[in-house]
Parts: C-alpha cells; sequence; structure tokens
C-alpha cells in the first residue's frame, strides 16, 4: 500500500510542477523525494526508477547540464527539419500583433489580460452620428431601386455621404476627417447593411486602400494633398490589386513597373513606366484617384545596385494618359460599382510612390499590415448588421404571417432557423464589436481578422439562407417590396473577396497562427536564423515545458481536476473553464502536429483547417464572454449565451474529434483522444428548450430583441420605407391582435358568422355586425390587417420588364388556335 501511495504522490507531484510549467528542477525534487522515500520505506525498485528518473530529468532538464551535450544536438537536428520561412511569409508573420489569440495558444489563457482592454464606449459626436446621419443615409435606400432601376445610389445619397464625410471616417480631424475609433467604423456600417451597396461604398475607402495607405505610410506631401480631398469626397479612391493571374496569392501579380527617365515639359524625369492589368477592383468605374500594386524593376539602377526591388504602390490620378478605367464588372445579386482597370506603358514620377522612394519594395508589407485591421472592419461588420436586420425582419415576419390559425412563429419549424439566426447574430456581435474595441487600444489583430473575416461571412450566408426559408415565397419573389432577396444573393462576395473563405479557413487561421501566435515557435526560427545557441535553448525548453504544461493541464482539467480560475459570473464561468480546458488541448495538438508532420503540415490543409477551427470557436467564445461580462444584460439574455456558447464549444470539440480521426499517426490520434477529451465530448448542439425560448423572444415585442435589434434603422424617417418600423409597430400591438384573432376565429369555427367569411377582413367585418368586437376593435383590426397584407405582398411587372433588347421578346399565344385556320 505505501508503495502505491508514493508512486501517487509522484504521479501528483509531477503533474502540479508540469501543470504549472515549474521547470526541471521541482520535478527532479519531487522525483528525488519519493525515490529516497520508496528506498527507505518501501519499493527497492520503485525508488530506483524514481531516482533515474530524477537524473534523467536533471540531465536533460537542468540548464547548465542539457547544454553541455543535449541542446547542441537539438539544434542541429532543428536546422535540419524546421520549415524554411519565404521573405513573403516572414512579412505576412510579422504584421500585426498577438493579443488574446495568442493566449489562446499558451493552453493557460489570461482572463484579466482580455478583460483588460476596457470598453470605452463611444463618443458623444460618434453616437451622434450612429443616431442621425446614419439614419438618414439609411432611410435613403430601396434594395430594388439602387439594385435593379440605378445600378448605384441615388445622386442625393453619393452628396449626403461626401458632404457628411463618410468617406473619411479613418482619416483624423486634422485633415478633415472624422477620426472615428474602430467600434464606430463598424457601428456605421453596421447601420448601413441595411443595403449591400451603400455598405460596401462606405466601406471600402475606410479599410484597405488609398486613405490608410497614405496615414501609415505617405509622405507629407502626399498626406497633406490627399487626405482632406478623400475625407471630403473629392477624391474617390480604389486600389489595384488582383487580376487575371492574382487572387488570393496577391504577391503573384504580374504587373510591373520599370524605372526609367522620360521627358516631360521639355526636362528629363525620373519615374515608372507601368504595364498592369487589374480585376475585381470596387469602386474603379467611378474612382478618382488609383492606389496600385506592381512589381518594380530597375534595369538601368538609377536608383541603386539592386534590379528587382520588388512589390511597390503607387498612388494615380485617373487622367493619367495610358490608364484605361470605367467599365464594369457585375457582381452577383448587388451590381456594386466594381471594374477592371489597364495600363500599357503608363508614366508617372516617381513621387506617385505611397511614401516615396524610401517605400520601394515596402508594398508586400504595406499590404498586409494595413489588412490586419481593415479586414476585421469591413465584412465582418457588414456580415453582423445584415444578420440584425434579417432577423428583425424575419422575426416580425414570423409572427404576423399566420397558418393554420397561429402565427408561423408559433411552430417549430420555423423556430429552429430563428434561434440559430439569433445564436449566430450574438456571436458575430460581440466578435466584431470586441476585436474593434482591442484595434482601439492598438492592437493590429492579423489571426483574428481572418478568423472574424471568414467565420462571419459564413454566419451570414447561414442567416440569410435561414430567413428566406422563413419569408419562403415573400423572399423569392423580387421587387421594391423584397428587401432580403437582393442581399441574399450578394453573399457569395463577402465569401470570396479579402481573401476567399476556402483559403483563409485552410491557409491562413492555423498557418499564420501556429507561428505568429505561438509563445515559442517565432523565438526558435528566430534563434535558428541567428545561429543563436543560448537563444534556442531558451526556447526550445520553454517550448518542451508548454506541451507537457498542456498535457497535464488538458487530462487534468479533462478529468474535473483542478478547473481554471475566471472573473466571470456562475453563467458564464462554466464556459470560460470549458474554453480554458479546450485551449490546453488545442496547444497541446497544434504542438503534435507541427512535430508529427513538420513543413508537410502546410500540405495538409484538411488537418490545418481542422486546427483553425479550434482556435476559431475558442476566440469567438471568448469574445461573447467579454460581451456578456461588460454588456447591460436583459431578460432572455442568458438563454443566448447558452446557445452561443454550446453551439461553439461543440463545434471545437468536432473540430477536434476530426483531427485525431485523421492524423496519419493513428497512435498519435488515440494518445490525443486520451489527454485531451478522457471523458468524451462535453458538448451537444443547444437544447430545444433553448430554441423555443430564444425564437419566442425575438418574434415578440421583447426587451431582447430590442437589444438585439439596437442600432439597426428602425424608423419610418427616410425617404424610403422601413419594413422594420412596420414589424416592430405590428409587434407592440401583437397581443391585442391575437386575443382578437382567437375571439374571432373561435366564432367562425362555431357558425356565429359565416362560413363564407374566409378573409380575415370578412371575418372582421362579420364579427362586427355580430357583435362579438367593438367598433374600436373593429378599426384596430382593418388597419392591422391593410398593413400586414402589404407586407405579405409581392410585385408584379410587365411582361416583358426583364427583356433588355425589346426585339428579342417572344410573344407566346395566349389561346389555342382552332384546327385548320
Amino acid at each position: 500500500m505505501l508503495t502505491l501511495i508514493l508512486l501517487v504522490l509522484a504521479v501528483v507531484g509531477l503533474l502540479v510542477v508540469m501543470r504549472r510549467e515549474a521547470g526541471a528542477l521541482p520535478a527532479v525534487a519531487v522525483l528525488a523525494a519519493t525515490g529516497v522515500a520508496s528506498l527507505l520505506l518501501a519499493s527497492t525498485l520503485l525508488g530506483v526508477l524514481l531516482l533515474a528518473g530524477a537524473l534523467a530529468v536533471a540531465a536533460g532538464g537542468l540548464p547548465a547540464l542539457r547544454r553541455r551535450w543535449l541542446t547542441p544536438r537539438l539544434f542541429a537536428l532543428f536546422k535540419k527539419v524546421a520549415p524554411k520561412v519565404s521573405d513573403t511569409e516572414r512579412i505576412a508573420l510579422e504584421a500585426g500583433s498577438v493579443a488574446w489569440d495568442g493566449e489562446l495558444f499558451t493552453g493557460r489563457p489570461d482572463w484579466q489580460q482580455l478583460l483588460g482592454y476596457r470598453d470605452d464606449g463611444l463618443s458623444a459626436e460618434e453616437r451622434a452620428f450612429l443616431d442621425h446621419q446614419c439614419n438618414v443615409a439609411a432611410g435613403m435606400c430601396n434594395a430594388w431601386e439602387i439594385a435593379k432601376e440605378r445600378a448605384d445610389l441615388p445622386q442625393e445619397l453619393w452628396d449626403y455621404l461626401k458632404q457628411e464625410r463618410f468617406f473619411g471616417m479613418i482619416i483624423p480631424k486634422a485633415y478633415g476627417g472624422l477620426g472615428f475609433s474602430a467600434k464606430a467604423q463598424s457601428l456605421v456600417l453596421q447601420k448601413l447593411a441595411i443595403n449591400e451597396m451603400l455598405m460596401v461604398t462606405v466601406g471600402v475607402p475606410n479599410s484597405l486602400g488609398p486613405g490608410e495607405l497614405l496615414l501609415k505610410y505617405g509622405t507629407d506631401a502626399q498626406k497633406n494633398h490627399y487626405l482632406p480631398r478623400l475625407a471630403d469626397g473629392r477624391e474617390i479612391p480604389c486600389f489595384g490589386l488582383t487580376g487575371p493571374r492574382a487572387g488570393s496569392d496577391a504577391t503573384a501579380l504580374p504587373d510591373t513597373g520599370v524605372v526609367c527617365k522620360q521627358r516631360v515639359n521639355g526636362k528629363d524625369m525620373l519615374g515608372v513606366r507601368l504595364d498592369f492589368e487589374k480585376r475585381w477592383i470596387t469602386l474603379a468605374p467611378i474612382a478618382t484617384v488609383v492606389g496600385l500594386a506592381f512589381r518594380l524593376f530597375d534595369p538601368d539602377h538609377l536608383l541603386g545596385d539592386e534590379a528587382d526591388r520588388g512589390i511597390t504602390l503607387a498612388l494615380i490620378p485617373r487622367d493619367t494618359e495610358g490608364m484605361e478605367i470605367g467599365r464594369r464588372h457585375h457582381p452577383i445579386g448587388s451590381p456594386f460599382l466594381n471594374g477592371p482597370i489597364k495600363g500599357k506603358d503608363v508614366f508617372v514620377p516617381l513621387d506617385t510612390i505611397i511614401g516615396g522612394e524610401a517605400m520601394i519594395g515596402q508594398g508586400w508589407r504595406m499590404l498586409v499590415e494595413c489588412l490586419s485591421v481593415g479586414r476585421c472592419i469591413t465584412l465582418p461588420s457588414g456580415a453582423t448588421g445584415t444578420a440584425r436586420y434579417a432577423i428583425g425582419w424575419s422575426g416580425g415576419f414570423a409572427r404576423i404571417r399566420r397558418q393554420f390559425n397561429v402565427p408561423v412563429a408559433e411552430m417549430e419549424g420555423i423556430q429552429e432557423p430563428l434561434a440559430r439566426m439569433s445564436g449566430l447574430f450574438y456571436i458575430a456581435r460581440a466578435a466584431v464589436y470586441q476585436t474593434a474595441n482591442t484595434i482601439d487600444h492598438g492592437e493590429q489583430p492579423a489571426v483574428p481578422s481572418a478568423i472574424l473575416k471568414s467565420q462571419l461571412t459564413e454566419f451570414q450566408r447561414r442567416i440569410l439562407g435561414d430567413a428566406m426559408d422563413i419569408h419562403g415565397g415573400k423572399a423569392v419573389t423580387l421587387g421594391p417590396r423584397n428587401y432580403l432577396g437582393i442581399g441574399y444573393s450578394a453573399n457569395p462576395v463577402a465569401i470570396t473577396v479579402e481573401g476567399a473563405n476556402i483559403m483563409t479557413r485552410n491557409l491562413m487561421i492555423f498557418g499564420q497562427g501556429a507561428i505568429r501566435c505561438h509563445p515559442y515557435v517565432l523565438e526558435e526560427l528566430a534563434a535558428q536564423q541567428a545561429d543563436d545557441l543560448h537563444a534556442f535553448d531558451q526556447a526550445v525548453f520553454g517550448h518542451a515545458g508548454l506541451i507537457l504544461g498542456n498535457a497535464a493541464r488538458a487530462l487534468t482539467q479533462g478529468l474535473g481536476i483542478g478547473h481554471a480560475t475566471t472573473p466571470f459570473d456562475a453563467t458564464a464561468a462554466p464556459y470560460a473553464q470549458a474554453i480554458a480546458r479546450l485551449s490546453a488541448g488545442f496547444g497541446l495538438c497544434s504542438d503534435a502536429a507541427m512535430a508529427s508532420l513538420g513543413s508537410s503540415l502546410k500540405q495538409r490543409e484538411m488537418l490545418s483547417a481542422r486546427l483553425g477551427d479550434v482556435l476559431a470557436n475558442l476566440y469567438l467564445a471568448s469574445m461573447t464572454l467579454k460581451q456578456w461580462h461588460e454588456g447591460n444584460q436583459v431578460a432572455g439574455e442568458a438563454a443566448l449565451l447558452h446557445y452561443a456558447c454550446q453551439f461553439l464549444l461543440e463545434r471545437a470539440e468536432q473540430a477536434f474529434d476530426e483531427l485525431f480521426d485523421n492524423l496519419p499517426s493513428r497512435a498519435l490520434g488515440r494518445a490525443l483522444r486520451v489527454l485531451v477529451m478522457p471523458r468524451g465530448r462535453r458538448f451537444k448542439r443547444p437544447h430545444d428548450d433553448l430554441t423555443r425560448e430564444i425564437a419566442q423572444a425575438v418574434s415578440q415585442d421583447t426587451a431582447l430583441r430590442r437589444a438585439l435589434l439596437g442600432t439597426a434603422w428602425q424608423a419610418n424617417d427616410g425617404s424610403r420605407d422601413n419594413p422594420l418600423a412596420h414589424y416592430n409597430a405590428l409587434l407592440a400591438t401583437q397581443e391585442r391582435a391575437e386575443s382578437l384573432y382567437r375571439r374571432v376565429n373561435k366564432a367562425h369555427a362555431k357558425g356565429e358568422i359565416p362560413a363564407t367569411a374566409l378573409h380575415p377582413e370578412q371575418r372582421v367585418e362579420e364579427a362586427l355586425k355580430a357583435g362579438i368586437i367593438s367598433d374600436d376593435d373593429a378599426t384596430f383590426m382593418r388597419e392591422r390587417e391593410a398593413e400586414v397584407l402589404e407586407l405579405l405582398s409581392v410585385d408584379d411587372f410587365e411582361y416583358d420588364a426583364f427583356v433588355i433588347d425589346k426585339s428579342k421578346v417572344l410573344r407566346h399565344p395566349t389561346a389555342a388556335t382552332p384546327t385548320g385556320s
């Protein structure tokens, strides 16, 4: 018995040391102490084994000993097997900053670090802009008019956007811009997502493009000239990066510039002769100034000894001779302004290069550094705003649409997508807001930007699909009354641009995160490059401690021993503890995958994607908990928190499950499964009770619905009609209406009013005649049913309305032709 006790003490002691990553010396002490005790009091064999273990740990773990024999051997091996990092990859890895994503890689996330990004909210100026200017802009939009009748925004809307400096949100006030915070930019775009063309038109100039590039890298002369003109809309920018041969792999762009001299106005001018062909450039058809990415060559060494100067960025006026611009692409769903740009032998002065001669060859670094911020804001905010409107419309529609004498919102087949839409929106709202808040604190979140872009646009795809299902025939019939169908058909654009989701999920989230966010990998690679044995020793043995620590934390927490401490309330704390537990498993699996597959992990994209899925879901769950912790909670919100966290953590465990099943080493997969999920999977998809509770809340006038709709445009105060305002007004009187529906339908079933009264309007009139309802009730129901019928109605058109070339209209016979005639 004593032998068993000593063995258990040794194991427990080692697990404690490993969990704390306390180093080799405490481990040696545990083994030596239990070994000596075993020799003296119990089993000689156990004592010898424990003491041998102590010697082995000392030789391989104590710095003074290991550096004599082990570290040099490991360093030589590492140099042979470590993946080579290209210059392009190195620049991408160094771009941006690491914050909470890095904590998740450690396996022991410090929640206080996350909560340290305090949310100071919006300024009074930002709040006023959101409440007034954004409402005015949203009120000028009708999806059908913009997409089908104009293929553009109305002139009065363009004028208003320029007048109110919507295009200068990121430009400081010193240059005439609004100087808004990242949170304010995000909320503005969410409100403008009432129309996808409006959101894109405002979002792009405030994202990756000339404005941000000039702010960070432009010369004083460039800033002073362009920034005020960009802020007030005198200049409309676009940025030409992608082309026929360069899409997701933007570094492969074949567009070139050659340094040369050209005679201009009787003088020799040093400049660049450009050949380029760009596609899919947003705002290109109307842009007055074009940002251009190209590869610069200096074959005559006019600038120096180097011939290939690398990717360079320039800012070129639209009227530059030789540039072809103005034609349009036709993006699916919504014809936002997007088109090609071409140029042959286009000469521009050297001072058009953004940042001047000093920034030649720095284009790729400039792009990836800007992308880490812009990609966090524009498309994720658009997706979140779209989701907010979709929930408002769908909840309202499901409550006023009656089938089988009940609102369809009472049917579980409708409740399931309604709750799913709400849960996904709740996650998206938290993730985009809290990540924007980290940007306001100075972070440049590279990996989170990939997570948000891919995950939230996929959420948008699912939410819009659910909204279409709920609306049925109302949504599949296009026309001025259809507020949903055009946005739904345009959703693939968000999935594809700014890094296609397939590429982002399979290559970027984990591929970049594994090196950029890992506590030690980047240090190991840096030590290798610098040939620094001492730095490598510190990094690699710190890494070994991390692996052992994560194994111990994953196993013990998975067994329910030693939960992580969290600062959250009783509702959120279990989810924070689960995130910490799965974070340890994620860190362990990341190291196991990198160690077992080495550089071939780059090609094992499905494995990389699953590890990225784990990271993404843990990140989104963390942001959801922070939003809950800091927000003003309303009645019913706890159900949404449970739904969101269960949804995300179930997905994380599913990704782990698939990873274990598909690792090339089956033994490794089985071992990791035991360590990471010793009690099996702990999370299931949200329960039906949560689904029913959430669906009821978002389809009625409740505090939860009002909180979710929040900053959406909800007033009917614009020059265009606002369906959301109509739904909200109807829901406000739903209880009274439902009571009258039941009374009138009961009377109809009993024969108290004529059986021929089949329409709701007819039943109301007959019930009034029969004295079943009052005059006031009848007036109320007449007005309500007229409003309901309008919201349920769809549009129709002339037979040849959609034919562009009227000469090709086929006139079908409308009656049978008599035989023999």
